[in-house]
């Protein structure tokens, strides 16, 4: 590493760099997935940092805008030792979290490139690990990275480029991701996309149990479920499980279905195949009522109560309680069926709340914002 020659620092620079601005944008281009994702990661299980979570969407925006300046600076290499002092603080940072959520399996997704480009947590960690070294190359070769523009056109380049994100971050919040990569997206034949392995006649992924075995000098001793049952460890004396440490891994990759734990509840009743099967339909989409527009709400609901009348199907979708329903439905005037929904399934589906989706045939065919929803009766 102390023979870093300028040729390798010149391609850490441009791989840091490029690689910073594009995981940037591709956040900021649904900059409500990422605050989700930062959700999770402030979660009592994780950070611990609960009192965090309801500035989520303001922070997953500032993270973001700051992640493509620090790309653009090291690209341009003006202010050498800010930009570096923050590429490591912010890189130490995250390879710490990634490794952590990995080891511990606390949170799935990174959301490093939001739905783009899903990394398992251990591929975010080594993907991590390698931005480090990178740093670290231009930490060493910090002498022969010379800036490309001056410091007034770089003072002037960094104002536009935090301007130009704020507002494409303000038009994304206001109406819907520009690009949309989720797996709600227009075009998803949704009963197909929830189809498992087994009915596709395709391999699953594999997952194991891992439980904690306490012995009698409280030694502790993890294994898996198949050891646990092929060695009897319920039958050794003095070794006692702690329930509270047992965990689930993958072992094996295979196919898993890009939707799931989706199901339509009306009534108590499991009705999603039924309404997938529908000719053509919208879904009214909110899914907490204490966190949305309520006169965006109320909007939007007479004016799909206009479509229901004319004979329309019209469902709506919430995770929030029945009798917050049936306040909102007294309160707008409007009687069309609400079904219970997974609340985190009701934000993939739509990124805004509320929002309206639009549906043929099981067909995903558009998504409304609230701000976009156009007057159709």
């Amino acid at each position: 590493m102390k023979n870093v020659t300028p040729a390798l620092t010149w391609l850490a620079r441009i791989l840091v760099g490029a690689l910073f601005i594009f995981s940037g944008l591709i956040k900021l281009n649904d900059p409500v997935g990422f605050s989700f994702k930062l959700e999770e990661y402030f979660g009592e299980d994780v950070l611990n940092l609960p009192f965090l979570a309801p500035m989520a969407l303001g922070i997953a925006v500032v993270v973001v805008i700051y992640e493509i300046v620090l790309g653009v600076l090291t690209l341009i290499g003006q202010w050498k030792r800010f930009t570096l002092i923050s590429l490591t603080g912010m890189m130490v940072f995250f390879t710490f979290l990634t490794f952590y959520s990995a080891y511990f399996n606390k949170v799935t997704d990174c959301g490093c490139f939001g739905d783009a480009i899903p990394l398992s947590p251990w591929q975010s960690f080594y993907k991590d690990v390698i931005l480090l070294a990178l740093i670290a190359m231009l930490w060493v070769g910090r002498k022969s990275l010379k800036s490309i523009t001056p410091l007034r056109a770089t003072n002037l380049i960094v104002a536009i480029t935090i301007a130009a994100s704020a507002m494409f971050a303000e038009h994304v919040l206001n109406h819907l991701p520009v690009w949309d990569f989720r797996a709600y997206k227009p075009g998803t034949e949704v009963l197909e996309s929830l189809k498992s392995a087994e009915e596709l006649g395709l391999e699953g992924p594999q997952y194991e149990t891992y439980y904690t075995m306490v012995g009698p000098d409280a030694q502790q001793k993890e294994i898996s479920g198949t050891v646990y049952i092929e060695q009897k460890w319920y039958s050794k004396e003095g070794w006692v499980m702690d329930e509270e440490a047992t965990f689930t891994k993958q072992i094996r990759d295979g196919y898993e279905p890009p939707i799931h734990d989706f199901t339509i509840e009306l009534l108590g009743q499991d009705v999603t195949d039924s309404v997938l099967q529908v000719a053509e339909q919208y879904w009214l989409v909110a899914y907490d009522f204490s966190s949305t527009d309520e006169a965006a709400l109320d909007r939007l609901a007479m004016e799909l109560q206009m479509l229901a009348d004319d004979g329309m199907s019209i469902i709506g979708m919430t995770s929030s309680s029945s009798e917050a329903i049936e306040a909102m439905q007294q309160r707008s005037g409007t009687n069309f069926p609400w079904a219970m929904i997974d609340g985190t399934a009701l934000k993939t589906i739509l990124r805004s709340n509320p929002g309206v989706t639009h549906l043929k045939n099981g067909i995903i065919v558009q998504h409304f914002h609230h701000n976009d929803f156009p007057p159709l009766h």
